[in-house]
């Protein structure tokens, strides 16, 4: 078993001589030696000022350690309270009383913004977490930041090489003012708290300087595992702002050009669990957030990578039976801030997972509870995990977690849910439900599905903190023809997990009559079968190690259930089965064929649900982009058929390749669907009764961003690459090509010129963005203009990617746009007045294109 190695730990000299006892009136030696590094001696606390002051923390100036007897620091006018250490308040000081048992072992410290200013974040925001552990230096105490990024097997040589290498940095260094009873060492923390150290103080988040003289420690509420402290800085910003604001703004202000700002920081010192939990080693197969390292720990062959799993702590209260209760449940406390009426809604989304942990063997494993009514409780406090209510104009949530960086233990979760993600809500559900679902067709929806909704929202946020990443590619495992059925959804729901960005049923058609609560994602089988994967005990197994053989049964199950496989490492982007807003991508043609009648129909809809006597159309604005960005997004799903290859994550112990590319049929399809589907000009959005009422123009515009948008998609050279090269991987004739997709795309696209019929305004502008977008292949901007097109899980790369100038690319553009020039010569002669003009112009475009000027 690999013992974990906190960089910089390893002592280096002999053992110092025992502190006096309590109340001597001489300064005694140190009390213990522990795990201090040679380095250290007078440290800096990372104060912003010199001079250091009491407890010499920092910069110059710094005083020599002279501690003084308990009863002269710790005096009777201090407000003593214990736990993990105590804690003194005496006027604005704050002292910590470190035991010497808390010498050398880890702690966590958390750190957020408990509290904010208009234009800088929002209450609850994290600000992040490192690994700590005190030390003792003489008379002095010092604070390091521990990494666990580099490891080696304990007693070994690489283990003392990896110390010898990482020193652990000195986040701050303290004079010791008393030794108390056993040797406890009585520190000033106070400016640590109100002039924090670059490593735990906001970082950019708040613009401006601390001001010390408006900053001050508020309360310090230590508990038996854990040391909370809350302060009140205040920062000065020159005229015309200072660093700039966080992104995620509340009440949609601005950014903050405030003189002054004044927030509320929260640190939480944590225990680490002593010993650590026993890692679960990480699997490519499955889905689970991760603690990657490296493992210096010499195996003859390299030096590896090493990636363990995070997931709680759950064990049994009784091993000896299939399913028991945890001896700690899981526990998960909504904000009081929450409006009340979605409080059930939470709780419900929290312990929905209970029926994931029953497959690995836990009854009641994960508990929603409302906050206590406790002076002492904070939603900051690192011992509980919290969904936060933010009153925020974004439309999002967030599942962060914190975790044991030696095991991946997660420790606990602050999940932000933003108060505008219900207008998120509102137009998803809408522009993918209101054809089945009455309910959608007027806003405000009603309690019970706006409920519903956020339920959703925090169902899949709290699946991130249990340890689960996204899993795009489960919702390309079901049979496409089955998400239209009642008794198929009752059993499995339209996508296995609710960690895919697989939203609402957008396929099921009015006649299905399909009920609406299956409308809704809820935790599927993949969703079980990966809480036993990374939850299950196997108590056979002593070490990661041994668990190996068992986890590589269960995650082999994929070979024949695949809606239990997860996204490809890899795949970059090159697998249609892995599409994020999608439902049935298994076959994204069929699929996109129903999803876009129910957009049609939902046209209808728009200005019912949106039309108030006394309202604007603002929201009418609104929902018309957002349909036509549904239409947009379903139409790209198909563009993935194109130049793709279908896959499946496997090891050594599993038969066949990863990747199969998409037969040539298959592709064929999908450009045919795009060009009836996503190149012909969408009349059933052209409604003169919702334009008119948005804007005096600005249709075209429209139109053109998203039907450009499909082929960019389509034409990307990450997909044209693809295509080059499988080209040379199959029977001759049987690929499809790069010069055939451009053929059917060109047929597809001038149409009208062929059949010398006239091209509307609409189909004019798409005509122009093709002949441009194939310029800008042949004629590519400056390399620090272009972006990078592609994509897909992590936006890496595959491997190795050509250089687009030494593959098939530019020659076959160029005949493209001869064999395109040739069909508009020909049609110029039939043609007149502003169809003549325009393709006399597509023809000046390519010459252009061709023949760039230099």
């Amino acid at each position: 078993m690999i013992v974990t190695l906190a960089i910089g730990a390893c002592a280096r000299g002999p053992a110092a001589p025992r502190a006096p006892a309590a109340g001597a009136n001489r300064a005694g030696a140190p009390p213990v030696a522990d795990t201090a590094a040679p380095t250290g001696g007078r440290g800096q606390a990372g104060g912003a000022q010199a001079g250091g002051g009491r407890g010499g923390q920092a910069g110059g100036g710094v005083q020599e350690p002279s501690p003084q007897p308990y009863g002269r620091v710790v005096t009777a006018e201090a407000q003593t309270r214990a736990g993990l250490f105590k804690v003194h308040r005496i006027g604005p000081r704050l002292l910590f009383e470190i035991p010497r048992d808390q010498l050398g072992r880890d702690q966590l410290l958390v750190s957020e913004i408990a509290r904010t200013v208009l234009g800088s974040g929002y209450g609850g925001q994290a600000v992040g977490n490192r690994v700590l552990r005190w030390e003792r230096r003489e008379h002095r105490v010092l604070l390091r930041s521990v990494s666990y990024e580099a490891r080696a097997d304990a007693g070994t040589p690489e283990y003392r090489a990896v110390a010898d290498a990482n020193v652990s940095p000195i986040v701050a260094a303290f004079n010791i003012e008393a030794y108390g009873p056993d040797s406890t060492m009585v520190i000033d923390v106070t400016r640590t708290f109100t002039q924090p150290p670059a490593e735990i103080g906001p970082g950019t988040r708040i613009p401006g300087t601390i001001d010390a003289a408006r900053s001050f420690v508020d309360r310090a509420v230590p508990f038996p595992d854990n040391v909370n402290v809350y302060s009140t800085l205040t920062f000065a910003q020159a005229a015309g702002g200072g660093r700039g604001a966080a992104a995620a703004t509340p009440f949609g202000a601005q950014a903050n050009t405030n003189p002054s700002n004044t927030i509320e920081m929260s640190w939480s010192f944590h225990r680490l669990p002593d010993p650590p939990m026993t890692p679960r080693l990480c699997d490519d197969r499955v889905g689970y957030i991760s603690v990657t390292f490296t493992d210096f720990t010499e195996t003859g062959d390299r030096v590896r990578e090493k990636c363990f799993i995070t997931r709680y702590r759950l064990e049994k209260k009784d091993p000896s039976v299939a399913v028991s209760d945890p001896v700690k449940p899981i526990i998960y406390y909504i904000d009081p801030a929450t409006p009340r009426q979605w409080v059930p809604y939470f709780k419900r989304a929290i312990e929905a997972w209970q029926k994931a942990f029953l497959e690995a063997g836990f009854s009641n494993a994960i508990v929603a509870r409302e906050a206590p009514d406790d002076p002492d409780w904070s939603p900051e406090d690192a011992r509980y995990s919290v969904v936060r209510w933010l009153p925020s104009t974004t439309e999002n949530a967030s599942g962060p977690h914190v975790h044991d960086p030696r095991s991946g233990e997660i420790l606990n979760a602050h999940i932000q849910f933003y108060q505008n993600v219900e207008n998120l809500q509102n137009a998803w559900y809408f522009a993918q439900a209101s054809a089945v679902d009455p309910r959608a067709r007027r806003f405000p929806f009603p309690e019970d599905l706006m409920g519903r909704l956020l339920e959703y929202v925090l169902a899949h946020e709290v699946g991130h903190t249990l340890g689960f990443p996204h899993n795009m590619k489960a919702s390309s495992t079901y049979p496409v023809d089955s998400l239209r059925s009642v008794s198929f959804l009752r059993q499995w729901g339209h996508t296995p997990t609710l960690m895919d960005y697989s939203r609402f049923n957008y396929l099921a058609q009015p006649e299905d009559h399909i009920p609406v609560e299956l409308l809704v994602p809820d935790i599927g089988p993949y969703d079980r079968w990966a809480a036993m994967w990374g939850y299950k005990p196997i108590p056979s197994a002593g070490t990661p190690e041994a668990e190996r053989a068992t986890l590589d049964e269960w995650a082999r199950e994929q070979d024949t259930k695949p809606w239990l496989r997860f996204s490809t490492s890899g795949s970059a982007g090159s697998d249609p089965g892995e599409l994020t807003e999608a439902v049935g991508e298994a076959d994204a043609v069929k699929a996109t064929g129903w999803g876009l009648a129910n957009v049609k129909r939902e046209v209808a809809f728009l200005l019912p649900a949106t039309t108030r006597p006394t309202g604007s159309y603002d929201d009418l604005r609104d929902l018309y982009g957002r349909l036509v960005g549904q239409w947009r997004t379903e139409l790209n799903h198909v563009t993935a058929v194109v130049g793709g290859a279908d896959s499946q994550e496997k090891y050594g112990s599993q038969n066949g390749v990863r990747f199969m590319p998409v037969s040539r049929a298959r592709q064929k399809q999908a450009v045919q669907f795009l060009n009836e589907n996503a190149f012909q000009t969408p009349d059933f959005f052209l409604v003169d009764d919702i334009l008119r009422r948005i804007e005096p123009s600005g249709s075209v515009a429209r139109i053109l961003s998203a039907q450009s948008g499909i082929l960019n998609s389509l034409l990307n050279n990450n997909r044209l690459l693809r295509l080059s090269e499988y080209e040379h991987g199959v029977r001759p004739g049987t690929a499809y090509s790069v010069l055939e997709l451009l053929a059917d795309v060109r047929n597809g696209l001038f149409t009208e010129v062929r059949a010398n019929r006239e091209i509307d305004v609409y189909r004019r502008a798409l005509q122009r963005s093709y002949v441009e977008l194939l310029s800008t292949k042949i004629n590519p901007p400056p390399p620090a203009a272009a972006t990078a097109a592609g994509g897909g899980r992590g936006g890496a790369a595959a491997g190795p990617q050509l250089d687009p100038r030494m593959s098939d690319i530019y020659p076959a553009v160029r005949g493209e746009l001869g064999a395109l020039d040739a069909l508009l010569r020909d049609g110029i002669g039939r043609s007149s007045g502003m169809k003549r003009a325009h393709l006399e112009d597509l023809r000046h475009r390519i010459e252009q294109a061709l023949n760039p000027k230099s």
